[in-house]
């Protein structure tokens, strides 16, 4: 028996194929291109990612003959990207994604609108997807008026594969069409948004069984007529499942190009005002909530590039040998910023700059800066009664050690690194994948990795970052002040 997961990223999809003991047996990429026709628009053809899942099933076959005993297949994608399809079932126009901002003005009206915080649980982001089909509403009536299906990219992939229209819980939470708590489309959220129930997909837990794969692609792929599609999951639900983060008081964080601190959470405690995400979970009766800040590793490279170093040669000569925060601060805000500001117009800096500053001092500055950045998130998520003592670290980041210790400190938790192996999203979609089939329970599969190493705060320098955390907080200014 084997499972396939499918992870549908922004810039390509990766595809892994695992045995009935979870255990890695193949995997492969394809790429592709986002279109960007204005400022601030991004969009992609919905017929690259099938060309991509198509060849990576075609490469997957002929390495792996135990693709043959195919049993099931779960997605996780990007997540609020809006794909319209008519009536019979084309594709309108080309897929808004989730980095798309043309529509802040209707995600300012849709958030002002009384009731839609309260029935979302979260605040109406520009990459959402309700204000994305309010724009077109207003743009492209000509598109509007022809929609008869509105699906999220994992949604998509799951329509190809079995010809139904259905998706999960996690995916649908980051439209502002979803009753979050009650995990059921909100006649309410739809009718602000000018949408339609009989317009969205079926609703299905990620773990459950959405459809079974088409019999013309069960005969092309040379599988059983039987395989199962699960619902699926958003990209970091599907990362949450990979690595094991599925109970209160489990979680991780990813040093990426943003940065992101995600808590899973067995029960619904919204707090829309700090600007958290929370979404359902991927399993039943689960829900998570994740602080996102836009510009974590991402600021590194900035200064790599304005420097003319590569990351690594920055990082390098701060050792091992944590340090107390110094004279000069950086605010991580390249790009805007999601949790605690909400706010696309905000932007970084450098104070406390001096003619002794060099370049080893601002490196660590732009360290601190993400790490208290992080942090901002780990107020939010106690501001609902969670306190995290320990996080699993993940992403191109955790290759610094010095960032490990610093992030560690700054937060006052333990970080656990995972042994290496598959603990990313695409493993996630492929136990989803397993559970939907009905050959394994979401206890037995969506378990934590083996961890290689943990690395402690440096309890002597806590009360130096408390300070320098103090200090990072007073540069927002009244308005920027955490609720």
């Amino acid at each position: 028996m084997a499972y396939l997961g499918i992870d549908l990223g922004t810039s390509g999809l990766r595809a892994l194929l695992v045995s009935d003991t979870g255990t890695p047996l193949g995997s492969t990429e394809r790429h592709y291109a986002a279109a960007h026709p204005q400022s601030g628009w991004s969009e992609q053809d919905p017929a690259d990612w099938v060309a991509a899942l198509e060849g990576a099933a075609e490469e997957l076959r002929a390495a792996h003959p135990e693709f043959a005993g195919l049993r099931g297949i779960g997605i996780s994608g990007h997540m609020h990207g809006a794909t319209l399809l008519d009536a019979s079932g084309a594709v309108i126009r080309p897929c808004i994604l989730w980095n798309d901002t043309r529509s802040h003005a209707e995600a300012a009206r849709l958030d002002a609108t009384e009731g839609v915080r309260a029935l979302s649980g979260n605040i109406v982001f520009p990459g959402f997807t309700a204000p994305k089909l309010d724009w077109v509403r207003t743009h492209e009536p000509e598109n509007f008026a022809r929609i008869d299906k509105v699906l999220l990219p994992t949604a998509y992939l799951n329509h190809y594969l079995t010809g139904e229209t259905f998706a999960d819980m996690s995916d649908s939470a980051g439209t502002s069409w979803l009753d979050t708590g009650a995990r059921d489309w909100s006649e309410m959220l739809l009718e602000a948004g000018h949408m339609r129930r009989d317009q969205m997909p079926a609703l299905v837990e990620g773990s459950e069984a959405g459809g079974t794969l088409r019999p013309d692609l069960a005969a092309r792929w040379g599988v059983n007529a039987s395989v199962v599609v699960a619902g699926g999951a958003g990209d970091n639900a599907a990362a949450a499942c990979g690595i094991g983060t599925m109970n209160e008081g489990q979680g991780f964080v990813s040093l990426g190009t943003s940065g992101v601190l995600l808590a899973a959470r067995d029960g619904y405690h919204p707090a829309p005002e700090t600007a958290l995400h929370t979404f359902c979970h991927a399993v039943p009766s689960r829900w998570y909530q994740m602080g996102v800040m836009l510009s974590a590793t991402d600021s590194l490279n900035w200064l790599a590039r304005i420097t003319g170093a590569k990351p690594a040669e920055l990082t390098a000569p701060l050792g091992e040998s944590l340090q107390a925060p110094g004279r000069v601060r950086f605010l991580p805000y390249l790009s805007g910023e999601r949790t605690p500001h909400n706010d696309a117009g905000i932007r970084g800096s450098f104070t406390g700059l001096g003619a002794d500053t060099t370049r080893d001092d601002m490196a660590r500055a732009v360290l601190e800066g993400v790490a208290f950045g992080l942090r901002d998130s780990q107020r939010a998520l106690g501001a609902t009664g969670l306190r995290l003592e320990r996080l699993m670290a993940i992403g191109g980041g955790a290759r610094s050690r010095y960032w490990l210790k610093l992030i560690a400190t700054a937060l006052d938790v333990t970080l656990e690194l995972p042994a290496g192996g598959e603990f990313g999203a695409a493993l996630g979609a492929a136990r989803l994948g397993m559970v939907a089939s009905g050959d394994a329970s979401v206890g037995e599969v969506m378990t934590a990795p083996a961890i290689s190493e943990e690395i402690a705060p440096d309890t002597a320098l806590t009360p130096a970052f408390d300070d320098a955390y103090t200090r990072f907080r007073a540069a927002y200014g009244p308005t920027r002040e955490i609720q």
